[in-house]
């Protein structure tokens, strides 16, 4: 299997003005610029709904990704915070200590 195609945002934008322009159908313009006809009207679908932050590139990839890490050692963290917090509640016969006690400093 060939490697994707990428395009340029400024590419896309241009695309969609030319669909938009009305002047060819998007069939034989999308022939044209060597892209499928459902792709120009995801272009056009994503350019209407976030205008100019459509098509922002590797750029955004990269926000999302580091988002992502800050978010899963977040949840670790939490997660060890709440093992801790269980064994905790285990008294010393290996029963849980009932959270009602705990709050109460019994």
């Amino acid at each position: 299997m060939g490697a994707r195609k990428q395009f340029t945002p400024e590419f896309k934008r241009e695309a969609v003005q030319l669909l938009e322009s009305g002047s060819r159908p998007g069939s034989e313009l999308a022939r044209e610029l060597g892209i499928a006809r459902n792709q120009l009207y995801k272009w056009q679908t994503e350019l209407r709904a976030r205008g100019t932050g459509a098509f922002p590139g590797s750029g955004a990839r990269k926000e999302r990704t580091t988002e992502i890490t800050r978010l899963k050692r977040e949840l670790a963290r939490v997660t060890e915070e709440r093992d801790i917090l269980k064994k905790a509640a285990v008294g010393s016969t290996g029963s849980a200590t009932p959270a009602s006690n705990i709050a109460a400093g019994v």
